[in-house]
């Protein structure tokens, strides 16, 4: 092999190698869509929680600690770190729901509730150009 072609095929090598360690990481999110199912009504209900921020809906709490989005070349996901409380419950605002959510498999990690059903819609990323 001669030295100019063993030059050509050390730096398509290098090339490939560096292809393979680029990737993107997720796009932080400064609000999240939520749906909410009210299993005794049949009524879902829509709502935006902005991240850092609670809201109360019925005896619900819903705290919103993160969310991310995967970039537009991978497949669309979104991923929300919440915290869910229950007034009802006897113990004093008790802990029902604590971890990541996913957008695109909410059976994975659901919230288990007599009367609510809750997954993410979408986490909602600012655009700048």
């Amino acid at each position: 092999m001669s030295p100019g072609s063993l030059k050509i095929l050390l730096l398509f090598t290098v090339f490939l190698f560096s292809l393979s360690s680029i990737k993107a990481e997720p796009i932080p999110g400064f609000k999240v869509e939520i749906q909410i199912l009210d299993k005794i009504t049949s009524k879902v209900k829509t709502v935006n929680i902005d991240v850092n921020k609670k809201l109360i809906f019925e005896s619900l709490i819903i705290e919103i600690y993160a969310c991310f989005k995967n970039p537009p070349e991978y497949i669309p996901e979104d991923f929300v770190l919440l915290k869910i409380y229950d007034e009802q419950i006897a113990l004093e605002n008790d802990l029902i729901y604590q971890g990541w959510m996913i957008s695109s498999s909410p059976s994975t990690t659901p919230l288990e509730h007599p009367i609510y059903d809750l997954w993410l819609k979408d986490c909602k990323v600012s655009i700048e150009f």
